[in-house]
């Protein structure tokens, strides 16, 4: 696996068969009508009006991550580009995972990605438990065809009866029965006659094929589960692998994107499309399975299993903590949606897996926000500046441009008073070599104001600064003549005492301090960063808008407003990326 710390290549081998699959005849006898679409159905219809089809399959059972947001952006991207469609189909087969909270985050998170499966007047949002009845008349028909065999072994013993990578599988003892008897026992499953795991559906392909998925994989087991759509209608489900290709062939898909690990299982899904064909169940073109990388990422872990232990167990606030990769959680720190679809064009389609350091996607966030973000200043540790030659109720209105590469949205206007607040790392008692902020007799520039002359600083019993003193220089302010006449070499951000508007700053950080946390054998809860947030009571310059979905504070990065727990009382604000990537300086240092 190769690893990328910068932009990953943008290539798209997915473009490449889809213009050749529109400059083929694959596709010409393309026809559409409302699924679940059965060759019956689609034998008068008309031909389908989307070049392509697409669809993104999630399973009910979590919120989505980063790695989703890719497979979003791959199968709406390229529905969009070629004139197609994608749909959003939830693969509801797991009743004992899934919710209707899922389904509810799941489309929520796509839509605020900015994708939509409307096409025209008609939607195009389907649940595989739509498909329940169809799926069961095709295993009905499989077994009728003596394609299909109800096995009584236990999970267990076909296991066992596998076989390895090297060695061939062993026949079920009931691999031979009658079609008939199958059926009726198929049916018996069906009705509830039977318990979870004392029989299974399984095809009848070939026990000694060299690809271990094609040794009579399992399609139906039973499972007494309630189902969050169809409630105790079914007693069977089938398995993903087999419901997978016939909701893809009952939709009309044309390009069934997945990622690498569904590789292996393209021979059962070929197999189950063309048999089914075969049996004048499907019509043809079919659907066409295709396989591109996973997004791989470092410091974070996208397993759902692991995400669901970091909420159950307390050390994340929930699924949208800002820490985590969820689409939730990202949305939460402050990540845009047009900043994310830059990260995954930025990371690219390949078939080569390969790790994108997290690096790419602050990048990502920069660089998308950095030509519209307004700027503020924002004091994270305060420390009391006070300028002795001013006047206590004296004020003077400094301004400094909102943003600025956009003069048309104006100027900000804050004031200069006595009693500034500046960050406590902008002064130092004894300066270290190459300090050129404040400390006695230095001379700094107070940006957008004058120029400052340190002059002392008063300490409490323990030697901690409590406040700096400083004399202003009245013909050196920002924008006047004289400005430029004094040269200094530091330059100081501030807030006025007066009117600065507190704050609760969250300074969110990596969640692991590893970059690969359940790489190996790795126990990935044994590298979580105890520093991955931190809390300050801050100070904003006032007339902030808190409406504004990001603001770059001068000097420190870019940070959000927390909509989750913002209220009248109480500003809070999470930080979502600093200006430059921090964690590359540490490294490097170390």
């Amino acid at each position: 696996m190769t690893e990328h710390a910068g932009e990953a290549s943008t290539s798209n081998f997915i473009k490449q068969i889809i213009d050749a699959d529109l400059k083929s005849d694959r596709l010409h006898d393309k026809r559409w009508a409302p699924p679940p679409a059965t060759a019956s159905d689609l034998a008068h219809a008309a031909p389908d009006s989307a070049r392509i089809r697409t669809r993104f399959p999630p399973e009910p059972n979590g919120f989505l991550h980063i790695g989703h947001a890719k497979s979003i952006w791959v199968n709406f991207g390229m529905a969009q580009q070629y004139g197609g469609v994608c749909h959003l189909r939830f693969d509801d087969t797991n009743p004992e995972k899934e919710s209707q909270a899922y389904v509810d985050a799941i489309i929520d998170a796509v839509r605020w990605l900015g994708y939509d499966w409307r096409e025209g007047d008609q939607s195009h949002l389907y649940f595989a438990s739509d498909y329940f009845e169809v799926m069961y008349q095709f295993a009905c028909a499989l077994i009728k065809a003596n394609l299909a065999y109800v096995d009584e072994q236990s999970a267990q013993e076909m296991r066992e009866h596998r076989g390895t990578l090297t060695s061939p599988g062993v026949n079920s003892p009931w691999r031979d029965r009658a079609p008939e008897e199958s059926l009726e026992r198929f049916e018996q499953m069906r009705a509830g006659h039977h318990p979870d795991g004392a029989m299974a559906l399984r095809a009848r392909i070939d026990m000694a094929s060299p690809n271990i998925n094609l040794r009579d994989p399992v399609i139906y087991r039973i499972r007494h589960a309630h189902h969050h759509r169809t409630g105790n209608a079914w007693c069977i489900y089938p398995m993903y692998s087999w419901a997978h290709p016939v909701e893809d062939a009952l939709e009309g898909i044309t390009h069934s994107l997945c990622t690498l690990e569904f590789e292996d299982q393209r021979p059962f899904y070929d197999w189950t499309l063309n048999t089914l064909a075969e049996l004048g169940l499907l019509k043809r073109p079919l659907p066409h399975q295709h396989e591109f990388a996973r997004l791989n990422m470092s410091y974070v872990v996208t397993s759902k299993r692991k995400l669901l232990q970091l909420v159950q167990d307390g050390h994340v606030s929930g699924w949208d903590d800002p820490r985590l990769p969820t689409l939730a959680g990202l949305r939460r720190r402050g990540y845009t949606p047009s900043a994310i679809r830059l990260f995954c064009e930025r990371t690219g389609v390949s078939k080569a897996n390969s790790r994108i350091d997290y690096s790419v996607l602050e990048q990502a966030l920069r660089d998308d926000q950095d030509p519209v973000a307004p700027r503020a200043v924002a004091i994270l540790d305060p420390v009391k500046l006070v300028i002795t030659n001013l006047a206590p109720d004296q004020t003077i209105i400094c301004q400094a441009p909102r943003h600025p590469h956009l003069p048309e949205l104006g100027q900000r206007e804050f004031a200069f008073t006595r009693e500034l607040w500046i960050e406590r790392e902008d002064f130092m008692q004894e300066p270290a070599k190459k300090y050129f902020r404040l400390y006695p007799g230095n001379q700094v520039r107070l940006k957008y104001a004058f120029v400052v002359t340190c002059t002392g600083c008063v300490t409490d019993p323990t030697g901690r600064v409590t406040e700096v003193h400083a004399e202003y220089l009245p013909h050196t302010r920002s924008g006047t003549p004289g400005a430029d006449a004094l040269k200094v070499k530091g330059t100081v951000t501030w807030v006025s005492a007066a009117d600065a508007q507190p704050a609760i700053i969250h300074l969110y950080d990596r969640l692991f301090n590893e970059p690969y946390p359940d790489a190996g054998e790795r126990q990935f809860l044994d590298h979580l960063n105890p520093d991955s947030v931190r809390t300050v009571n801050a100070w904003l310059e006032p007339g902030i808008d808190l409406s504004t979905p990001v603001w770059q504070f001068e000097r420190l990065g870019y940070f959000a407003p927390d909509a989750a727990n913002c209220t009248a009382q109480a500003v809070v604000i999470n930080r979502i990326t600093t200006l430059k990537d921090t964690w590359a300086t540490q490294t490097q240092k170390s």
